[in-house]
C-alpha cells in the first residue's frame, strides 16, 4: 500500500494503514465471495463508505487476485479506473463511494433487497469515525434497525482521528456503543488490529432481527512509528527516505510476528 501510494503521489496513508488489518480479515476470512464470483447474485456484498482510503483495498483485492498487482501502478494515473476512490469500473467494487455517509445508507438498501428475495448474502461497510458526523448514517442506523437487517454488518475504524484533529474535539459521537444499542443494533467492540478478535466479532450470528455494529479499535499510521496517532498523515505521500524507514519498521513487525506465531 505505501509502494503504492509513494508511486501515486496521493493518498491516504495513516487511515490506509489503521483499517488495513479489518480489509484483510474481511477478504481472507470472512466475505463470501471471490475473484470468481464477483457476478454472483448469492455473493456477500461489500461497500467501503470511508472511501478516500481506497488504497488500502486495491492491496488487498489485489493480493486475492481481482485484478494483476501491476495495475496498480496505474493509481491515479491518466485514464485509469484506479482512482482515488472506489468506482464499479474496477473489478470487484460494488458501489462508488467516496462522498461520506453514503456507503450505510446504499447497504441499508442491499441488505433490504436480500431480506425481500429471499437470498442468503450478508452486505458489510466500513465506516470512520469521522465519518458518523454525517446525519445520514443515523438516519441510516434507525431504518436498519427498524427493518430488522440482521444480515447487514457496519464497522467502524475506530482510529479517533480526523483529517483536522481527534475526532473529540472536532464532533464528539462518544459513548458511540450506547448510541447504537439505543438505535436497536448489536454491538461489538474489539481491537483492530487482531485478525483473531475481528474474525470471531465478524462470524458470529447477531441476534435475530439486529443489524451489527463493531466498533474496531485501530491506531491511525499503525506500525510505521512517524506516522502513528499523527493527524498530518490523514492524507500524505511518503518521501523516498520516510518510505525506506516505514517499510523497514513494516518488515520488522512482521518478522517478530512470524517467531511468536505457533
Amino acid at each position: 500500500m505505501l509502494h503504492l501510494i509513494h508511486e501515486a503521489g496521493a493518498g491516504h496513508t495513516g487511515g490506509g494503514l489503521s483499517c488495513l488489518d479489518i480489509l484483510n480479515v474481511l477478504y481472507n476470512r470472512v466475505l463470501r465471495v471471490s475473484p470468481e464470483s464477483v457476478d454472483d447474485p448469492a455473493r456477500d456484498r461489500y461497500v467501503q463508505s470511508k472511501g478516500h482510503c481506497v488504497e488500502a483495498l486495491y492491496a488487498v483485492m489485489a493480493d486475492r487476485g481481482y485484478f494483476p498487482d501491476e495495475d496498480l501502478s496505474t493509481v491515479c494515473h491518466y485514464k485509469s479506473y484506479y482512482v482515488g476512490h472506489p468506482t464499479r469500473k474496477v473489478r470487484g467494487m460494488e458501489m462508488n463511494t467516496g462522498a461520506l455517509g453514503h456507503g450505510l445508507p446504499i447497504c441499508i438498501g442491499m441488505a433490504l433487497a436480500a431480506k425481500m428475495d429471499g437470498a442468503p448474502y450478508r452486505v458489510f461497510t466500513l465506516l470512520g469515525d469521522g465519518e458518523l458526523a454525517e446525519g445520514s448514517n443515523w438516519e441510516a442506523g434507525l431504518a436498519a434497525a427498524h427493518y430488522r437487517l440482521d444480515n447487514l454488518v457496519a464497522i467502524l475504524d475506530h482510529n479517533t482521528l480526523q483529517i483536522t484533529g481527534h475526532t473529540r474535539d472536532v464532533m464528539s459521537n462518544e459513548p458511540l456503543d450506547e448510541k447504537w444499542r439505543a438505535f436497536g443494533w448489536e454491538v461489538r467492540t474489539v481491537d483492530g488490529h487482531s485478525y483473531a478478535a475481528l474474525t470471531a466479532a465478524l462470524t458470529t450470528p447477531p441476534p435475530a432481527g439486529k443489524p451489527l455494529f463493531i466498533i474496531a479499535n485501530t491506531v491511525k499510521g499503525r506500525g510505521v512509528s512517524f506516522m502513528e496517532n499523527v493527524a498530518k498523515w490523514h492524507h500524505g505521500v511518503p518521501s523516498d527516505a520516510e518510505l525506506t524507514q516505514a517499510l523497514a519498521e513494516l518488515d520488522a513487525s512482521e518478522a517478530r510476528l512470524k517467531e511468536v506465531r505457533p
